[in-house]
């Protein structure tokens, strides 16, 4: 069993992040862009917990790439800020599309500053929502289980 805390368009708002990752004593961090620098933060303050990140459509000369395919035990992850697969609330066929394309069955993404859990086409889709800007900020903890089943948990920062 994996269990990945997911975080996405943070913003600069990096206390709140940095300390729901610590609480989360998870395997794996994941940061999906909107403010790829952030991401070096959980990097410098869990060193020894492996962090893959993307860069987003706020980010100017980032860090990450754009997006990464990556596994979490049995399963393929498909990692991307979510703006160059147009993905909305109502749109997520591009995105669906990219992942398969892969060979992932689960993609991580954000963009939308919604959490969102929902699967299509096959591929399970997971948005964590926004941990630096909205009316409710968000993260996701992801468990991959050992026969490829994934579940999904939002908390709230705060």
């Amino acid at each position: 069993m994996i269990k990945a805390a997911v975080f996405s368009d943070t913003h600069g708002n990096n206390f709140p992040m940095l300390e729901a990752a610590r609480a989360a004593n998870a395997d794996v961090l994941i940061h999906l862009g909107d403010h790829d620098r952030d991401a070096q933060l959980l990097r410098q303050a869990l060193p020894d917990t492996p962090l893959y990140s993307v860069c987003g459509n706020c980010d100017y000369a980032p860090l990450s790439p754009a997006a990464m395919t990556i596994d979490l035990g049995p399963v393929k992850a498909f990692l991307t800020h979510g703006h160059l697969y147009n993905v909305s609330p109502w749109h997520m066929d591009s995105l669906v599309y990219a992942a398969e394309e892969q060979g992932a069955t689960l993609a991580l993404f954000g963009h939308t500053h919604k959490a969102a859990w929902t699967e299509l086409g096959g591929v399970t889709l997971i948005n964590p929502g926004t941990a630096g800007r909205g009316a409710v900020l968000t993260w996701a903890l992801v468990t991959i289980f050992d026969n490829g089943a994934i579940s999904c948990e939002f908390h709230e920062l705060k």
